[in-house]
């Protein structure tokens, strides 16, 4: 039996997901040419370092052996991602880096349309059933109001009184409603029943929680240490500020607060993070969310020359990246 590997399946399947966005993009009719580039350039700005569009592949693969049926649904990952990746920017006042060639206000909107307009076009274009488009139509919908409430969760994160399940709370919006939402579309498009389809998006929102922490662990390493500067109360700091010793939570929190304003702050808030009971808490939390995911996988089954390839997603966004003495 031959797998491939996720990277390997996006090779195949990105031409496909390319023409697909193109052919939405060209449905705008030509009275649309500046949302067109508007849009395109958004597009380009905001490439996906890691190609994630293949979850619905992958997904409706699993139900039904074919991948290529979910191609609409990679763009809508796609657009979906670039949209919400736009808006976090500015949210987190990086506003500074608008795609070359448009103006913030022009990407602003590209951004809108991108994430909400467009998504809901390529799903009403389909050739399916009424019933399953307009399902796929609520998906979008829905996943737009949970991630923004994660979203405003996360920027009004409470230092003070911040806890690993406040943090998690906050997750399950802003990364795992989306990753529940593409799951769940790609279930119901396969012609899964109504069980399968819960399980397939609590997949993608453990998955999805999973990824953020991958991402936070990546801002760590790459030096960019952007959620220090924005404040963000990230996983790792709500285990820091859980596994303080009595007495030091608060001096924890004014570290994390003065780190959006002081290098010096940010060095030693980064040590702190970096210390050995934050990391073996957050491996240990890390590992529980993996091992939750697997059980679903396991509960799912499926197609047995895709299901590798989730798993080994899951085992990439699992991994524990970060150690003690980190410059």
């Amino acid at each position: 039996m031959t797998t491939l590997s996720y990277v390997e399946l996006h090779r195949q399947v990105a031409p496909e997901i390319d023409a697909e966005i193109a052919t939405a993009l060209e449905s705008l009719g030509p009275s649309s040419g500046a949302v067109r580039r508007s849009i395109s350039g958004l597009l380009g700005h905001q490439r996906m370092k890691y190609p994630l569009s293949v979850l619905p592949l992958l997904v409706h693969a699993c139900e039904t052996g074919a991948p290529g049926p979910a191609v609409p649904l990679a763009a809508v990952h796609v657009l979906w991602w670039t949209s919400a990746c736009y808006l976090d920017d500015l949210a987190d006042g990086h506003g500074a880096h608008t795609p070359a060639g448009l103006g913030t206000d022009e990407a602003l909107l590209a951004s809108v349309l991108s994430g909400q307009a467009l998504p809901i076009r390529i799903v009403q274009a389909q050739p399916v059933p009424d019933a399953v488009r307009g399902a796929l139509t609520r998906e979008i919908v829905d996943c737009w109001i949970d991630a923004v409430e994660g979203q405003l969760r996360d920027l009004h994160g409470d230092l003070t009184n911040a806890s690993c399940d406040a943090v998690v709370a906050a997750c399950r919006g802003k990364s795992g409603a989306p990753f529940g939402m593409i799951t769940a579309m790609a279930a119901i498009l396969s012609g899964a029943g109504s069980e399968r389809t819960a399980l397939w998006r609590e997949f993608g929102e453990v998955f999805g929680i999973l990824w953020q922490l991958f991402n936070d662990q990546e801002d760590l390493l790459s030096g960019r240490d952007e959620d220090l500067l924005n404040g963000t109360v990230t996983y790792l700091l709500a285990c820091a500020l859980e596994e303080a010793p009595p007495g030091s939570r608060e001096r924890v929190a004014e570290l994390g607060r003065a780190a959006r304003g002081s290098a010096a702050a940010r060095a030693r808030l980064r040590a702190l993070l970096l210390g050995p009971a934050v990391l073996r808490r957050f491996e240990k939390d890390l590992a529980a969310f993996r091992d939750d995911a697997h059980r679903v996988l396991d509960e799912l089954s499926g197609d047995e020359s895709h299901v590798p390839a989730l798993r080994q997603l899951v085992d990439q966004a699992a991994g524990m990246y970060l150690t003690m003495g980190l410059p």
